[in-house]
């Protein structure tokens, strides 16, 4: 749940190690493991590796507390986050095998009482399917609903306390977008239609009879729980009663989840039981919401259950995270083998480097399949020749960041799909069936399954998919081209005010340096300058502190929203100095330096101010 909340300041994924060494046996793979938690400081690791047949290896290594030393076992809890959502999913389904729901059932038909919005409701109402695959088109949950404390609220309550992020900003069932509130809302269904508590009703129909005798969605006692801890391995979290506790909240222990990785894997059956029917198995794991999987497409975010591909190999799974804590389970089904692990703090390059371990290892002896053969550019490629902005994304306070950062130009090469984004290498993609195309990456084995998708939704312009989340509309040439233009310069004339900063400082204590009527035109620009550096630090130094710091009114979240009015006003004293400076006091080379910084500077307040970024206050 936290995982995807923490932005820019941490990469998900797997950390480069280059001259990894493949551990041959579970001996070894335990040996790697306790070296990356020992260097990297990190407490513990819950670990489960699964076949059909039973779990090869689980395992609690390391402190599963610092303070008294106490060791993580294979009993021990651990928050598994949004590996949570796979629940909601089943809880659905189980209900839809029993004819009381249908996934394609509008959400209003079933909880009228929920609020959202959606302009499209008439002819696209958001249904069941769009809670579960993100396809409602909401936002994701505000920070001050991240930061809610809740141990005892309802999930009706928990849905009533804000709902002004559930509005849809695109048809649902067109693109995906990471979104809470959504397995929530399906959740509450579940309650309805039931009659009983959500928690209850997983624990007796989903917990229990797959084996998961110790999971739990609320907080455990002290000693059966590991504690979760920032960076450092020794300062810990308080428990998070997260708001929507099931999209998020679960505790289980390596032994839990093995049960549940080799439920997976026999394809709903335990103990020679349905718990499911196999046929919801496959539902869940291939998605049939989106653009892309109309038109197709099997790999993506399907019912709490996503593809990765690593190494060539097509992973099933979920991964999840809270404050203090990542976790991932993931299987591939042909091989029948799968893996669970955990970790008590946010370090996501330990995170990567042990789950590359347990990849190598559970990998080191399969065969991938062969590559299907490449097929030719579909007849309409060159339509897709152009610029493309993201146009689909989880956050939308951060859209201002990522519709920058994310443009890309997608061009046609020797029959094969190349994707430029701004400041990265190109990805080569080959086309396969259709208007499919699979990554070639430049090391590495290539994928064996598609991975983008030229799409055609009716007059609504061109679009690419990429991956499972990331929908790419064409924009204008001379749009990308000048937001990339625009964004240069504007960082390009921040930097150039920081490097002139002690030039004209230094300049000003001599004599001959003093000139009155220069002194706004250089101070202004080099106070906006700074408090957007105090901007960018009061991120960073939250970066752990997140939803606590900025989720609730705090002197971080109030000087983020200070330090974002400083700049517009100092940019905007700038330009009043520009404009009001006598001409004859103040020299030609100063004023035209002044005055384009200037530019650039209300460029970026003006764009700023349009997305919300100005003034923000990221408790409401």
């Amino acid at each position: 749940m936290f995982l995807f909340l923490t932005l820019t300041f941490q990469c998900f994924g797997a950390a480069k190690n280059e001259k990894r060494k493949t551990p041959q046996s579970i001996r070894e793979l335990q040996q790697q493991i306790e070296g990356i938690l020992t260097e990297t400081h990190t407490p513990a690791a819950s670990i489960a590796i699964v076949h059909r047949g039973g779990p090869e290896w689980i395992a609690g290594l390391g402190k599963a507390d610092v303070a008294s030393g106490r060791d993580a076992t294979p009993e021990t809890l651990f928050r598994i986050g949004s590996i949570s959502k796979g629940f909601v999913a089943l809880a659905i389904l189980l209900l839809a095998d029993q004819g009381k729901l249908s996934l394609n059932d509008p959400v209003h038909n079933l909880a009228p009482e929920v609020r959202f919005e959606n302009r499209w409701e008439a002819s696209d109402p958001v249904r069941i399917v769009h809670l579960l695959e993100h396809t409602t088109g909401w936002d994701d949950m505000r920070l001050r609903e991240y930061a809610k404390d809740a141990p005892s609220m309802g999930l009706r309550q928990a849905l009533d306390y804000d709902p002004h992020s559930r509005v849809s900003r695109w048809p649902p069932g067109t693109r995906a977008a990471y979104c809470n509130s959504g397995p929530a809302v399906a959740a509450y269904i579940v309650e309805k239609v039931t009659h009983q508590r959500f928690e209850d009703f997983v624990e007796q129909n989903l917990f229990l009879p797959i084996g998961m005798k110790t999971a739990t969605y609320f907080q455990p006692s002290p000693e059966t729980a590991t504690t979760l801890y920032h960076m450092d391995g020794k300062n810990p979290y308080r428990y998070w009663n997260a708001l929507y506790r099931p999209s998020g909240s679960i505790n289980a222990s390596a032994k839990d989840m093995a049960n549940y990785v080799q439920f997976y894997l026999n394809r709903g059956l335990v103990n020679r039981n349905h718990i499911v029917p196999s046929i919801d198995i496959d539902r869940m794991e291939i998605p049939e919401s989106t653009w892309a999987a109309q038109q197709g497409m099997t790999t993506g975010y399907g019912l709490g259950n996503f593809s990765s591909i690593y190494d060539g190999f097509v992973y099933h799974g979920h991964n999840g995270g809270v404050e203090g804590g990542l976790s991932e389970m993931a299987y591939v089904p042909e091989f029948g083998v799968g893996y669970f692990f955990s970790i008590n703090t946010n370090n996501a390059g330990t995170f990567g480097r042990i789950g590359e371990a347990i990849r190598d290892y559970v990998s080191r002896d399969l065969q991938r399949s062969p590559l299907p053969r490449v097929a030719a550019l579909p007849s309409n490629f060159a339509d897709y020749v152009g610029w493309y902005q993201p146009d689909s994304p989880r956050i939308e306070a951060i859209r201002f960041l990522t519709r920058v950062r994310g443009i890309a130009a997608v061009r046609f090469k020797d029959g094969q799909l190349l994707l430029s984004q701004w400041g990265r290498k190109s990805e080569i993609f080959v086309p396969e069936v259709g208007a499919q195309f699979r990554n070639v990456p430049r090391q590495g084995p290539p994928a064996t399954v598609p991975t983008l998708e030229l799409l055609r939704p009716e007059q609504e312009g061109r679009f690419i998919q990429v991956g499972a989340m990331s929908t790419m509309k064409r924009i204008p040439a001379w749009i990308a081209l000048l937001e990339i233009a625009a964004t240069t310069f504007v960082l390009l004339s921040m930097a150039s005010i920081l490097a002139y900063a002690p030039f004209w400082i230094l300049g000003g204590i001599s004599k001959q340096g003093r000139r009155p009527a220069e002194r706004g035109m250089r101070a202004w620009p080099f106070a906006a300058v700074l408090s957007s550096i105090a901007m960018i630090s009061i991120l960073i130094a939250c970066r752990e502190d997140l939803i606590s710091r900025l989720g609730n009114l705090t002197v971080w979240s109030g000087a983020l929203c200070l330090a974002s009015i400083m700049f517009a006003a100092a940019a905007i004293a700038s330009a009043l100095c520009v404009w009001r400076s006598p001409v004859r006091e103040v020299r030609r080379s100063v004023r035209a330096y002044s005055m384009a910084v200037t530019v650039a500077l209300l460029i970026a307040v003006a764009y700023l101010a349009y997305w919300g970024i100005i003034g923000l206050r990221t408790w409401v």
